[in-house]
């Protein structure tokens, strides 16, 4: 018992050290922008905020609600004597450490000739290694490793989903009735679902195909219907969980369903993979995930137990019926298809046998991989402070201004969010689209109820404005990437609110 103790301590250690090195090398690249300043990323951020004030009043969601990404940041952000870019960077951390933590269910139990400590931790090392050949600063890319830094692209979903499989696994191999295992299943189903809806098709639909097919053709089929029966039970409570928070659901998702648009959605993905294999780090990546699939099926050849087949199978089943299905409802998003980048990873912990070698070796080989571990997060946590801590003069200008003015003003949803986000009062700036109609998506209505501005702000991302002719700025504040155009004593009315 206490080496099985000492193990998973270890085990820990060594996710934690694994997951300040990637944060490191993602929050120095191009991707830091999905981290710290782009418009998505930081609606968790700004929503915990309002938690923390305790103005979360209106909020207009999407189709996600966020909820286990907003409390964990919220806990965070209240724990912890950091500002945002901060409890932003540890989040990072904490993202991939869930992660392990999912990884680690899924590789089951320890045993005789078992090492599914050491596996979980070399699937967590390739993950992350996938994560660091993102090197896009675009949110429109097959960058998708990465995403799991950030939190908003459904962290807290991936986390679920592997844990989801890796419950449904220990479940098949307990030799007990497991009712704390159906219990923690159908919660974390229930849980995921109400939080995000595509729990559903990430997990449910591809765990459903894997287990019908394998209750037709193996042993152990009632079982495995009852598995199946709560997951699926688990994600229909989610979605009546859902009902009471329709006020605060701008768009359901239906929306996103063109299933007349699937021959575009193939370019559109096929072009966004293009551009990622154009690069040397990018087409590692994509040979890494290539591998990591046939090690998936070859698993799955070879599998012996239900277990190691269960996760083998959704090491690649999963990714397929996830890509397949974007397809063929037309979808343009790339982040739909994460478990592209963290399914395959799943075959590494199918069946994590203990590596044969003499026990000196072992034991060097152990300790090789904890200095270089050691080393490597020491080194990491300086980079992932001096990423957090950088300076953004252009921010600063804006932000200052808008704090010294007073007053109330308007930008639109890629330009506002992050000057809005480090204001001492967010609802100084309102968030609107070109011709002043209030935006209300990712935000707190209650914002709206301002009525009129007296400026705006802009930068390269902003649309064109559609003013009124007697609309003439006073002055133009010059903030580098930002534009202030202040109109003084004019006041310019606010549209109605649309999503």
């Amino acid at each position: 018992m206490q080496r099985a103790w000492v193990r998973e301590t270890a085990g820990w250690l060594g996710a934690l050290a694994t997951a300040l090195i990637v944060s490191g090398q993602v929050a120095s690249s191009a991707r830091a922008d999905l981290v710290f300043r782009d418009g998505d990323s930081l609606i968790v951020a700004m929503f915990a905020r309002a938690i923390l004030d305790g103005t979360a009043s209106d909020w207009a969601m999407s189709s996600v609600l966020f909820l286990p990404e907003s409390t964990v940041f919220a806990g965070l952000d209240a724990l912890l004597p950091f500002d945002v870019n901060g409890v932003l960077a540890a989040s990072s951390v904490l993202n991939l450490l869930a992660l392990y933590g999912a990884i680690r269910v899924a590789a089951g139990r320890a045993g005789d000739g078992m090492a599914p400590v050491a596996w979980s931790i070399i699937a967590l090392g390739v993950f992350g290694l996938l994560a660091v050949t993102d090197v896009s600063g675009s949110r429109d890319s097959l960058d998708l490793a990465s995403l799991q830094l950030t939190t908003t692209y459904y962290s807290a979903t991936v986390v679920a989903v592997v844990l989801s499989v890796g419950l449904v696994r220990r479940h098949l191999e307990s030799t007990r009735r497991g009712l704390a295992l159906r219990i923690a299943l159908g919660a974390v189903a229930a849980i995921a679902t109400l939080s995000n809806p595509l729990f559903a098709a990430w997990a449910a639909a591809p765990l459903t195909v894997i287990l019908v097919a394998l209750s037709i053709r193996r042993g152990g089929r009632t079982r495995m219907l009852s598995v199946l029966t709560i997951l699926l039970g688990g994600v229909a409570i989610g979605f009546l969980a859902r009902i009471p928070f329709s006020a605060w659901i701008a768009n359901t998702g239906a929306g996103y369903v063109q299933p007349e648009l699937w021959m575009q959605s193939i370019g559109y993905y096929a072009h966004l993979l293009g551009e990622r294999l154009a690069s040397p780090l990018g087409a590692i990546g994509g040979v890494l995930t290539l591998a990591l699939l046939a090690l998936a099926v070859l698993r799955s050849i070879r599998a012996t137990h239900t277990g190691e087949l269960v996760i083998a199978l959704a090491a690649w089943v999963m990714p397929v019926l996830v890509a397949i299905g974007a397809i063929a409802l037309g979808t343009h998003a790339a982040r739909y298809l994460q478990p592209v980048a963290f399914a395959p990873v799943l075959a590494l912990v199918a069946c994590p046998r203990l590596f044969t070698m003499p026990r000196r070796v072992a034991r060097q080989t152990i300790g090789a991989v904890a200095v270089l571990l050691l080393v490597g997060s020491a080194l990491s946590i300086p980079r992932l402070i001096s990423a957090a801590e950088a300076p953004d003069a252009d921010l600063s200008c804006a932000r200052d201004w808008v704090n010294a003015s007073g007053r109330t003003g308007a930008g639109q949803f890629w330009t506002v969010r992050l000057p809005k986000l480090h204001l001492d009062d967010p609802a100084r700036l309102v968030q609107v689209d070109h011709m002043l109609n209030g935006y209300a998506w990712l935000v707190d209505r209650r914002d709206l109820d301002a009525g009129a501005v007296s400026f705006l702000i802009e930068d390269a991302q902003t649309v064109q404005w559609q003013l009124p002719e007697a609309a003439v700025p006073e002055q133009i504040v010059d903030c580098g990437r930002y534009r202030i155009l202040d109109f003084g004593a004019t006041t310019l009315p606010l549209g109605p609110a649309h999503s």
